[in-house]
């Protein structure tokens, strides 16, 4: 018999990680009426969310690899209850000094959490059913930006910024004694059983998932980021419609995914790829038509959707639950460095080429094109045909083919 989910501890963990996103993001959608409160331009308040990402990109890693000894459930409440602390502070400052500093602590706080959620999910359920877990905790992300961000955008139109930045923290408070009632709790690892971090980053297949990562975030950051400029080329200046659009696909593709992850991964994740690949032709060569636009952007957020449950579950199948937390910080570091890259390209050709926006699905085109390639090569350890058991013991660093 099929064993049941534990749904109490996995909404935790997918109310953790939308906690995570607005923490991150909020600042974005908040630009003016934070630029007044806090008296500086709203280039400044941007660095806010920069300074989040960076610190995030910096500290995944090796705290991560620090606090492998500690027990898991109060290193992941106490990253949550950074989260309620900074955005506590956030919302009573006055002081643009202190509100960077309690972000770039945010941002610490949110590349550890990063790194452990998915693996405390796949250790909460068995092996059979370590996908559906991960779709449910990351499916947080995905609902946050469609839904969070919008909806506490809105919010602090008619409570204020501050107010907005408050209710996050009390949400975080109340997580905190949901996740310590309901998430199971973890040993560390001792000293002699820790595998280093390069040694895990050997593994064959580790380094083709973080590659096929690095490709998939920057190909849909480049399109994301400007969105509107290249909704707008369309003649279609209703950006809040195409969000919405791709927002409400990303939540079917998330679905979709749980269902199928557990049972073909390899083949869902070269479907969703080849969809991403197929997505941005339609946008370059007809995204000037409304209908079009609209349809291409939904198979695009479809196919996006369910990338992160379906990369992060090959990853902690190659590394096992017990090192799952540091592939996952190492992960957490390409994903950050994938958003900035991919923003910084999408700007470049936004500038630069001669077509402008209309450039922009063409950039991305080969990026996802390069990921489905390597995934259908990548038959014998990252992404193979059918379930391989792994050893998880068996932690040599190899020369071997890394695919």
């Amino acid at each position: 018999m099929t064993a049941k989910l534990p749904y109490g501890g996995l909404f935790a963990l997918f109310t953790a990680a939308f906690t995570a996103v607005l923490t991150e993001l909020l600042p974005a959608g908040l630009l003016p009426e934070m630029s007044r409160g806090l008296r500086v331009s709203e280039g400044r308040v941007g660095f806010l969310v920069t300074g989040y990402a960076a610190a995030s990109f910096l500290a995944a890693i090796p705290l991560t690899a620090a606090l492998r000894g500690l027990r898991r459930r109060p290193v992941l409440v106490g990253a949550i209850a950074g989260f309620a602390l900074c955005n506590a502070v956030t919302a009573l400052s006055t002081s643009y000094a202190l509100t960077f500093c309690a972000r770039l602590l945010a941002g610490v706080m949110g590349g550890l959490m990063w790194a452990m959620l998915a693996g405390h999910a796949a250790r909460m359920v068995p092996a059979e059913r370590r996908g559906r877990a991960l779709a449910v905790v990351l499916a947080g992300i995905t609902v946050a930006l469609s839904f969070g961000i919008p909806a506490a955008t809105a919010s602090a139109a008619l409570l204020g910024w501050r107010a907005t930045f408050a209710a996050v923290a009390g949400l975080a408070l109340l997580l905190v004694v949901w996740v310590s009632g309901y998430v199971p709790d973890f040993p560390g690892e001792p000293a002699g059983a820790r595998v280093p971090p390069h040694r895990i980053a050997a593994l064959p297949g580790i380094r083709t998932v973080l590659t096929i990562t690095l490709l998939v975030l920057l190909g849909h950051q480049v399109m994301y980021t400007y969105l509107a400029p290249f909704s707008e080329r369309a003649g279609f200046g209703r950006t809040g419609v195409v969000l919405f659009v791709f927002g409400a696909a990303t939540v079917a593709g998330v679905w979709g995914v749980g269902a199928l992850i557990d049972r073909r991964p390899r083949a869902t994740l070269l479907g969703a790829l080849a969809l991403l690949t197929a997505s941005m032709p339609a946008l370059g060569l007809y995204g000037g038509t409304p209908p079009v636009l609209l349809a291409a952007v939904a198979v695009w957020g479809v196919a996006f959707g369910g990338a992160p449950t379906l990369l992060q579950t090959a990853l902690i199948r190659i590394s096992g639950p017990g090192d799952a937390d540091v592939a996952t910080s190492l992960q957490t570091t390409v994903y950050n460095a994938g958003i900035a890259a991919g923003s910084l390209a999408g700007g470049l050709v936004l500038e630069t080429a001669g077509g402008g926006a209309g450039a922009l699905p063409w950039t991305a085109l080969p990026l996802f094109a390069a990921a489905l390639a390597t995934v259908a090569a990548a038959r014998r350890y990252a992404f193979p045909g059918r379930r391989r058991p792994v050893d998880a013991h068996a932690r040599v660093a190899t020369e071997a083919n890394p695919s």
